[in-house]
């Protein structure tokens, strides 16, 4: 039976036509697989899936993953990273709790962001969440006033203001969550005049995400973000109170929101 491999030609462009061909014909690439994303078991024999190549400083890494979880492409990562994933991989450990708070610098406002994620309980289903919220006040770009405009910069990319979570938002499209090797690795915005995908927000080193906000993520296929001005969450250490920090941020009128497909979706 032919294998039901894709691979992107970017990842053709890393490895080579030779080694790419040699995967699609099945001469270098396992039967069976844990998917590089939701960390369960595949067949790359009985279902469609896909090729993904991490490139660190030195080294490159092709893990696989079900179609439905990441399409084909290439990750960059630091050499740090792909070592990490790689003891990831053999391990195929994950924590318990919630990822903690990640601040980082996000393009372009280069704003330090803090990123926190947690399951969302709204009408009556649990939702994958991403919380974030700056560490200090965001101006507008070639401005230099005083003023917070984080929330107003994200209502122009789409993002929708949150009184209340009652119903889950609407989906952005074009923005998207990058989940892979079972950790967070970025929320990627479009690329200017409609080309690739850049990282709005990209980890330092990939976030750690429960079991249970994996499978979420995977059965609803998309992630709920919401961002908040500095102040308005702060670091809540269980899920319960980050639900409360947002339900009264809501109530002051600072939060927005949207859903974010998982990438490849």
């Amino acid at each position: 039976m032919p294998r039901m491999l894709d691979v992107s030609d970017d990842v053709r462009a890393e490895i080579g036509d030779e080694e790419a061909d040699r995967l699609l014909a099945g001469e270098s690439a396992p039967g069976s697989y844990d998917c590089t994303s939701c960390r369960t078991p595949g067949d790359c024999e009985q279902e469609r899936t896909s090729t993904v190549l991490f490139i660190g400083d030195e080294t490159a890494v092709l893990a696989f993953a079900h179609a439905g979880c990441l399409p084909s492409q290439v990750v960059k990562v630091t050499e740090e990273q792909l070592q990490g994933a790689v003891r990831s991989i053999s391990a195929d450990q994950a924590r318990s709790e919630p990822a903690p708070a990640a601040p980082q610098k996000a393009s372009p406002e280069q704003a330090v962001l803090g990123v926190t994620s947690g399951l969302i309980l709204i009408a009556g289903e649990l939702h994958p969440a991403l919380v974030v919220e700056p560490t200090s006040p965001i101006a507008r770009p070639g401005t230099t006033g005083a003023g917070d405009d984080f929330l107003p910069l994200l209502i122009e990319q789409g993002f929708m203001p949150v009184t209340e979570l009652a119903s889950a938002p609407a989906v952005l499209h074009g923005w998207s969550v990058l989940l892979a090797m079972g950790q967070l690795h970025a929320v990627l915005q479009p690329g200017t005049n409609g080309g690739r995908p850049v990282a709005w927000w990209q980890a330092h080193q990939p976030l750690q995400v429960t079991e249970g906000w994996r499978t979420a993520a995977n059965k609803h296929q998309q992630v709920l973000m919401f961002a908040a001005p500095v102040g308005s969450i702060g670091r809540q250490p269980r899920e319960d109170l980050l639900r409360d920090a947002l339900d009264k941020a809501a109530a002051n009128g600072q939060l927005v929101a949207a859903a974010l497909p998982l990438a490849g979706t």
